[in-house]
């Protein structure tokens, strides 16, 4: 019975890991390519994708349209 006590917290516990990690529609490859967060290119971050691509700043417009920042001019 002892054994009970801390196999199941120590179950839940990894359960409540597996369960909550999140899926990712950002790739990595696009922060180390921009070297910009995720947030210089969208509103606010979301798990759902199609938020993210209605939530695009004018930077992540451009990079949705020409696949790179290069050329990019930030308005002041």
């Amino acid at each position: 019975m002892s054994h009970l006590k801390v196999i199941v917290p120590a179950a839940i516990l990894l359960g409540g890991f597996l369960v909550s990690t999140s899926a990712s529609f950002g790739k990595q490859e696009y922060m180390k390519a921009t070297k910009k967060q995720c947030v210089y290119c969208h509103v606010k971050v979301s798990a759902d994708k199609d938020e993210m691509n209605k939530n695009l700043t004018a930077p992540g417009k451009y990079y949705h349209e020409h696949k790179s920042l290069d050329g990019y001019q930030e308005k002041k």
